[in-house]
């Protein structure tokens, strides 16, 4: 992926529900000015809600096979390495070059990380081991990884994805930053300002630990509320998913009409994101891309030569 790049997420009403009315979303969709979807993952959150981000990434690149899908993010740490290893080398074969892996911790849902075995003061450091035993395993070459968290012997991931698959870091702790200028090549932040943004990157860029070959593919994550009751139609997604009030979000989550949402967001891009992750929320899907796609096409109109 280069250059500025503003997706949607891949809701359910894509992945769900009768195939005519799926094909004519994803036909609404490839047709309009969005450059990309993106996949939540969960295992059990909260009320027991919960989407497999990369079971839905395969079926939404085979759904629309020219748009690239970013996992956004994915609770690494809940999976062993090598069978994610293996997903990762799969996809990469029926979608070359269309996926982006962006990783995170979780932790809001704290009993989501026990009931699969995971102590949740530890989900950091899990992560890390997992990170570094998927970059080992995505070379392709035989490894061997023995640590807290998982110890394996002798395994080979062929074929090695080619092009090879960006890592993406989620989250806004230091931890986050770290952990993003040792194991990926783009920081995926959310509920930050712009100012907060620009700190983060020159922070990472000042901690980076590998050779940065090609430009960071640095994001952020924003909620949005768009048509005639935006305000009222975030609140109720967010507090539904989140537990927690509005007013804690608010200032890093847009709604109203495009050209708001659009110039909301330009302070990001300003600040050194490429990749926008729009979570809107409206009255319907159709509703949705339509506003997402004017929001798309007026950044790359403010911003033409990213």
């Amino acid at each position: 992926m280069e250059g500025l790049s503003i997706g949607i997420t891949g809701s359910d009403k894509f992945l769900a529900g009768n195939l005519r009315s799926r094909k004519a979303l994803t036909k609404r969709l490839a047709t309009s000015e969005i450059d990309h979807l993106f996949v939540a993952d969960h295992i059990s959150f909260h009320t027991g809600i919960g989407m497999d981000a990369l079971i839905n990434a395969a079926t939404l690149s085979a759904m629309l096979p020219e748009m690239t899908i970013v996992t956004g993010v994915y609770l690494l740490a809940l999976r062993h390495p090598v069978p994610v290893a293996r997903q990762l080398s799969s996809l990469s074969l029926s979608a070359p070059g269309r996926l982006i892996f962006g990783v995170g911790i979780g932790g809001e849902d704290r009993h989501e990380m026990e009931i699969c075995g995971v102590d949740p003061s530890k989900r950091g450091k899990h992560t890390n081991d997992s990170l570094t035993a998927i970059r080992e395993l995505m070379s392709g070459k035989e490894v061997s990884y023995n640590c807290e968290f998982f110890s394996f012997e002798n395994a080979r991931i062929s074929p090695k994805p080619d092009p090879k698959i960006p890592i993406l870091i989620g989250g806004r702790s230091e931890a986050a930053l770290k952990r993003t200028a040792k194991y990926g090549e783009g920081w995926l932040g959310v509920w930050v300002s712009p100012q907060r943004f620009e700190m983060a990157v020159r922070q990472i860029a000042d901690l980076k630990e590998r050779d940065q070959k090609d430009p960071w593919m640095h994001g952020i994550q924003v909620w949005a509320g768009v048509g005639d009751s935006a305000k009222e139609n975030l609140a109720r997604g967010m507090e539904a998913i989140y537990k927690i009030p509005f007013e804690k979000f608010e200032r890093y989550s847009p709604y109203g009409p495009p050209e708001k949402i659009a110039e909301f967001l330009c302070g990001y891009v300003e600040s050194g994101a490429r990749i926008i992750n729009i979570e809107a929320r409206g009255s319907s899907i159709e509703e949705s891309i339509e506003v997402v796609s004017s929001i798309s096409a007026l950044l790359h109109k403010e911003f033409p030569t990213f």
